[in-house]
């Protein structure tokens, strides 16, 4: 049988106190940082593995968190756990994950998970169809620490990190227009989700700023299945009498399912139909035509995110955190998909 090693070892090839390894291991700040380090050296030269439970138990935390994702077949998300993965890893939390598969019901199943496993805080995405927010609601007034990404309700006054979606699609609609493209069509996400009101927003902005009217059936509304909504909506607006010339996709699945039809339909990308999306999805720079799309800074959004959430975690009762909104810079990327007019923006 292996034996385990104790902190009754490590006290004792330091010498020191059994207690004073305890607290060195748990960063108390009575101890030196000479004493810490010794500790930790002398751990790892033994294989000192700790005891989580009994941790746990000690301090009254589990040193895990959940993160409540839309999908994880989109690589958007997968790209921001891994930013919330490496900070966890640093601070020494284990990182519990749940896909809501875009439902409510599947929400609310894993913060019940969540709780289940008495995690220290939760990081969440909301999911298109949710439209009920008693869940949150009830996570928040609990006290339990909650920060949401990139999907938010600031109604609801919960910590957020998100990126300037408004900015990301002004910016993309700017340069459709600018390559040369005078009928700029919108292919639009739920209205009630701030992330695609707000690309809405922008895209009529950078008409306007353009003195381009807006017209209200170059906008169509975006199915539940991204890449199928983009084929639907290339469909429909090559059947209009006055057919649009470009389209800024609210995002890189949908403007994938745009590539697609145009490719089908014999149309030639970009000189004679412009696409952007938004996201930067992995696929998007392996494609042919490359699409242009909007990188949202998903690494760093997962690391802002955990640490906005460790800063919950760690206040104390009545204390209000610093920051309880952090808005990313969006970058955009302009690949073959739009680059019709090389000399332009």
């Amino acid at each position: 049988m292996n034996y385990k090693v104790t902190i009754a070892d490590i006290a004792k090839e330091l010498n020191i106190t059994p207690a004073t390894v305890s607290r060195a291991l748990s960063n108390h700040p009575a101890i030196s940082e000479k004493t810490k380090k010794s500790v930790l050296q002398t751990a790892k030269k033994l294989n000192y593995k700790r005891n989580r439970i009994a941790s746990s138990l000690r301090s009254g935390k589990s040193h895990v968190i959940g993160v409540l994702i839309p999908s994880a077949e989109i690589s958007f998300f997968g790209s921001i756990v891994h930013g919330i993965e490496s900070m966890a890893n640093l601070n020494g939390y284990t990182v519990l994950i749940y896909q809501s598969n875009e439902t409510r019901d599947f929400e609310v199943k894993g913060i019940e998970t969540f709780l289940g496993a008495r995690v220290d805080g939760i990081l969440a995405s909301i999911s298109k169809e949710t439209r009920d927010y008693s869940h949150f609601i009830d996570i928040r007034d609990r006290g339990i620490p909650l920060v949401f990404f990139d999907r938010v309700k600031e109604e609801l006054g919960i910590p957020s990190v998100v990126v300037d979606d408004y900015e990301g699609a002004y910016a993309a609609t700017t340069h459709l227009i600018c390559q040369g493209y005078t009928r700029v069509a919108h292919i639009a996400g739920q209205d009630h989700i701030k992330i695609f009101s707000d690309r809405l927003k922008g895209y009529r902005a950078a008409l306007e700023a353009h003195n381009i009217p807006f017209d209200e059936t170059l906008v169509y509304q975006q199915g539940r299945v991204p890449i199928e909504s983009g084929r639907e909506a290339t469909r429909h607006f090559l059947a209009m009498k006055k057919p649009p010339d470009a389209i800024f996709a609210v995002d890189d699945f949908t403007a994938l399912g745009v590539i697609k039809q145009l490719k089908e339909e014999n149309i030639e990308i970009p000189l004679d139909f412009g696409i952007v999306g938004f996201g930067n999805e992995m696929f998007g720079e392996h494609i042919s035509p490359g699409l242009s799309t909007v990188d949202q800074q998903t690494v760093l959004m997962g690391k802002e995110s955990f640490t906005l959430l460790m800063d919950l975690i760690q206040s104390k009762e009545g204390e209000e955190i610093k920051r309880d909104k952090i808005t990313l810079a969006p970058h955009p990327i302009f690949r073959n998909s739009s680059k019709r007019n090389l000399d332009a923006g």
